[in-house]
């Protein structure tokens, strides 16, 4: 199957207004122009032919696509570009895939409101911080629970915030800090529905260690901690370990052990301490999957039976499961959310057992 980041198109034949006057041109949403209900349909019959053809997977494993509580107005992230011309003309917008040129843009209707309205402010900042020899600067634009819409890119570190300024968001009760230069979930309104569909699956209770592989900032870690016997958090990027780190200390939370490492080498020894003991783990990777060495690492670790792997790739999702199933794991149940209304992607959660 070749690698991109789409579900098989799906033809359908009703047709809605799309919001955005450059719907078709930015490249970001493709399916602005049909209802939302025939979206999620689309979107879940192909992921399920996707699982069907490639795994053998039959329809007894799949709950319904659970919908965004938001079908417009959504990302509290935009990451745009800001390019200045030979004639000295500036535009803010977005790049086409595989294309040189940005789309300009004033607004962006799958991002929060907040987010959205600032497009032209963030113009004018960044044009005034962009030196006469720079044409062109990458920005991350962010905002979290309190409004406030922070952006950066240009100037090295500008996508560092001070503690004082850390973004966040609450989920179930806790507070989740997040950074510009940090990868946090894009779709916060759909937050609540996946942790109330992990904790449906019951492999979490206060005899179980979670390991939260891939961790991020630490935002499955953080909700499910109070409910489990211990957290081992491990994640190699090191922004996002500083986060994790300040989200523990915040919550003043006991048993709660954040790791900097790549999983492949820091999860031997985690298990080895671990000896005996009744684990689950959850997997969160980066869109392209799991590498070679970690699925091996993982689907062939001693004591570890029970595994939630979230993904945003349905192709690279499809591949490590069949290396999990290669190594004598089956899939439980598979349940898809639609955190990015408009677009082709989907998030996937997926129970394996051993």
């Amino acid at each position: 199957m070749k690698q991109n980041d789409s579900l098989p198109t799906v033809a359908v034949p009703l047709r809605a207004a799309p919001l955005c006057p450059v719907f078709g041109q930015c490249g970001g949403c493709q399916h602005q122009d049909i209802p939302y209900s025939e979206e999620l349909v689309m979107k879940e019959m192909s992921l399920r032919r996707m699982f069907r053809d490639a795994l053998g997977v039959g329809e007894e494993v799949f709950d319904p696509i659970v919908p965004s509580p938001k079908e417009y107005h959504y990302r509290h992230r935009v990451d745009l570009r800001l390019l200045r011309t030979k004639s000295g003309e500036i535009f803010i917008g977005f790049t086409p895939e595989g294309k040189p040129n940005v789309v300009p843009i004033q607004a962006c209707p799958i991002s929060m409101p907040a987010v959205s309205d600032s497009i032209p402010r963030v113009k004018e900042e960044a044009v005034g911080k962009l030196k006469e020899k720079h044409r062109n600067a990458n920005l991350v634009v962010r905002t979290g629970d309190d409004g406030r819409v922070l952006w950066g890119g240009v100037g090295r570190r500008s996508l560092r915030l001070e503690e004082a300024d850390y973004l966040w968001t609450e989920v179930e009760g806790r507070r989740i800090h997040f950074s510009l230069d940090t990868f946090f979930q894009a779709n916060l309104s759909i937050l609540p529905a996946l942790m109330d569909n992990i904790r449906s699956l019951a492999v979490l209770d206060h005899e179980t260690v979670l390991l939260d592989l891939y961790g991020g900032v630490g935002l499955f870690g953080v909700v499910f901690h109070p409910a489990v016997k211990k957290t081992i958090l491990i994640e190699s990027d090191v922004h996002s370990v500083r986060l994790a780190q300040h989200n523990k200390g915040f919550h003043h939370m006991d048993g709660f052990e954040v790791v900097q490492g790549r999983v492949e080498e820091a999860l031997p020894s985690a298990l080895a301490a671990l000896s005996g003991e009744k684990i689950t783990a959850m997997i969160d990777p980066p869109r392209a999957g799991l590498s070679e060495t970690a699925l091996e690492c993982v689907a062939s670790s001693a004591g570890l039976n029970r595994l939630l792997y979230l993904s945003c790739h349905p192709e690279t999702l499809v591949r490590d499961l069949a290396g999990f199933c290669a190594r004598g794991w089956t899939m439980s149940r598979v349940i898809p959310f639609d955190f990015f209304p408009k677009t082709r992607h989907l998030e996937t959660l997926v129970l394996l057992r051993r």
